[in-house]
């Protein structure tokens, strides 16, 4: 349960810190199919949502100050580890970190499996690379009641510290998909029944030009890339591109709050037909 002797660890060269440190680089958690869940939202949301954790790293102050969580994942067989917070600084990837991190097996699902049960909603992530945007993307597409979000294979991986940490417990509360080629997910969104949407500033009309039914029909949005947008072969894998429409001077919208619009769209669309 604790450090050998039921010590604090004061260093990470211990195997199982090391090992933790590790999960920090991408390939070192796809070898190990493991990710770091930061600060006590993620942990408490991963335990709750009962992923994986293999192991709590935890700070004596951190200790004190969310002692039921602690104490109750340890009566669920959690290993806890108390560590100094120089240990915590080392394995943290924030400035200031807030004393908890678990270690938690991945969560992502099979394409098929996250569109099974008929769909209304789904978010395709395709070729975006800034980890807080993906995971403010994640955030959102569960708070508009999504039923599924899917990484494409060039986007970012959802298990990133800072995507973990963006999603803010999200990551533990809907079918998320990770590495799925675009063509071969659009092709599973429209046998699922989903007409697809390429979010995209120069679509052909604009979120406001579409019908009420139409929002409210079973739709997927695809969200590219924040620096250079929707190539030309994503946007021909959809359906139809629709615009976010500028009432004001700025040039566009960030990709995460472009992805709130057109989520929330559809999800009041759905509530007043309902």
């Amino acid at each position: 349960m604790t450090a050998p002797g039921g010590l604090e660890y004061t260093s990470v060269r211990s195997p199982r810190l090391k090992t933790a440190r590790r999960l920090t680089k991408r390939a070192f958690r796809q070898r190990a199919r493991a990710f770091l869940a930061e600060g006590p939202q993620a942990v408490s949301e991963a335990f709750g949502s009962r992923a994986a954790v293999t192991d709590l790293f935890v700070t004596a102050e951190a200790r004190a100050r969310h002692s039921d969580l602690i104490a109750a994942m340890a009566r669920d067989g959690v290993p806890v580890h108390p560590v100094s917070g120089e240990v915590m600084a080392e394995l943290a990837q924030t400035v200031t970190p807030q004393g908890l991190l678990a270690v938690c097996g991945f969560v992502d699902v099979p394409l098929e499996q996250a569109l099974a049960g008929a769909p209304a909603l789904v978010a395709l992530l395709a070729s975006v690379r800034d980890p807080g945007n993906a995971g403010t993307a994640l955030r959102t597409a569960d708070a508009a009641g999504a039923q599924a979000v899917i990484f494409s294979d060039a986007s970012v991986d959802p298990y990133n510290g800072k995507c973990v940490r963006a999603s803010a417990g999200s990551l533990f509360h809907l079918p998320v998909v990770a590495g799925a080629p675009p063509d071969r997910a659009v092709r599973a969104l429209r046998d699922a029944g989903l007409r697809v949407l390429a979010a995209d500033a120069r679509g052909g009309r604009t979120l406001d030009e579409l019908a009420p039914d139409e929002l409210a029909a079973p739709t997927a949005w695809i969200f590219g890339n924040e620096a250079w947008g929707m190539p030309p072969a994503l946007l021909a894998l959809a359906d139809e591109s629709v615009a976010v429409p500028i009432y004001g001077r700025a040039e566009s919208l960030n990709l995460a709050a472009a992805a709130a619009v057109c989520l929330y769209a559809c999800a009041r669309a759905r509530r007043a037909a309902r």
